[in-house]
């Protein structure tokens, strides 16, 4: 299998258009023209991690965090950075990072993060902004419904939980070719004025030219009108973060403990308890100290992240337990849905006999240890 293929299959799972703007994301090292013959998911592509895709005969490493997070000038083996790339063109390994393209996915790390600790109906927590993006076009009346329909099914007109969305007005469109046209209605110099029907219609950033694709391919016209307008809405179900609710009540000892229990937490750093029990919950997996505002004034009850400073459990406030159950913890199990999702979307990999196919690494790359 061609590794430009499955890095289709990685972008379906994980557009990159839904990383964050600092982020370093997609395919890092590699020839997307390689066949694969094995794939090793895990959580960072360090240099054990590298041995291990060696040991297993895969040249594809899928890391959730990225090796090359800025620029690299010199490439000498002077910092594990370095060696993690250096071993890895020497082997042929092609490296691969999701990080937050799937942190903003609304099945992604923190729905993962939401399902470990049974937080049930949860929402995004930081809905992303300036990602949705508005087609205006113009047809003739009688070609508005199939052009409508190939929208529909480049994946335009979603709004929240509703498909096939849309608005169309109807009004007089008029043209004239010139002497290298040919019009489709009327003729060359012609003063054509025709019924055409307005259609407008979302669409998420990342189909954009999906969504063209279609239009072009199923518009009557020559030459197609069309504008593209970038809205500031806010996206409901792709961002950082989320809120939801338990299933019952926790009181704060109890609820710490269940989460310390199934993140396997070596500890966990937590503001003063307020005595009131625990219910709703928001969560953001990695360092999540930009989100404390919002995830008290979403009403929750507890604030699970990473990465806290000294002063920011000052920001709970008595309003809300907030607490940094750790960042590798936060995240541990988007590793495991990487490969499931991989073994369901590639049924037909067929690894040679040296190859183990699709696995989970085994290495602990959690760079925090606890005495």
């Amino acid at each position: 299998m061609k590794l430009t293929q499955i890095l289709s299959i990685l972008e379906e799972m994980a557009p990159l258009s839904y990383a964050e703007d600092f982020d370093n994301v997609g395919l890092l090292v590699g020839d997307p023209a390689a066949d694969i013959s094995g794939i090793l998911v895990c959580h960072d592509a360090l240099e054990s991690v590298i041995d291990e895709a060696i040991h297993n005969k895969c040249n594809l490493v899928v890391s959730f965090h990225p090796i090359l997070f800025s620029g690299l000038k010199k490439i000498t083996g002077k910092n594990y950075v370095e060696r993690v790339v250096m071993k890895a063109i020497k082997n042929d390994i092609a490296i691969y990072a999701v990080h937050t393209a799937l942190d903003n996915h609304q099945n992604g790390v923190n729905a993962i993060f939401c399902k470990a600790l049974g937080i049930e109906q949860s929402k995004v927590l930081l809905p992303k902004p300036n990602y949705i993006q508005k087609l205006v076009t113009y047809a003739p009346v009688d070609q508005a419904e199939k052009i409508r329909n190939a929208l529909f099914e480049a994946g335009a007109g979603t709004i929240g939980n509703y498909e096939d969305c849309s608005f169309s007005s109807t009004g007089i469109g008029t043209y004239k070719g010139n002497e290298a046209s040919n019009p489709v209605i009327g003729e060359r110099f012609e003063l054509v004025t025709a019924a055409e029907t307005k259609i407008e219609v979302t669409f998420e950033k990342h189909l954009q030219s999906k969504v063209l694709k279609a239009l072009f391919a199923n518009h009557l016209y020559e030459e197609v009108a069309y504008e593209i307008y970038s809205l500031e809405n806010q996206h409901q179900n792709i961002g950082l973060g989320r809120i939801g609710e338990l299933e019952k009540a926790l009181s704060e000892t109890e609820f710490l403990q269940m989460v310390k229990d199934k993140l396997q937490c070596g500890g966990i750093r937590h503001s003063a308890f307020m005595g009131k029990p625990i219910k709703k919950v928001a969560v953001l997996g990695g360092s999540g100290s930009f989100a404390i505002q919002n995830a008290k004034q979403s009403g929750a009850d507890a604030y699970l992240t990473a990465d806290l400073k000294y002063h920011q459990f000052y920001e709970a406030e008595n309003q809300m337990l907030l607490a940094d159950i750790g960042h590798f913890e936060s995240e541990r199990f988007t590793k495991n849905y990487i490969v499931d999702f991989l073994k369901e979307k590639i049924t037909n990999f067929a690894p040679n006999s040296l190859s183990s196919g699709i696995i989970l690494s085994e290495e602990n790359t959690n760079p925090v240890k606890y005495f």
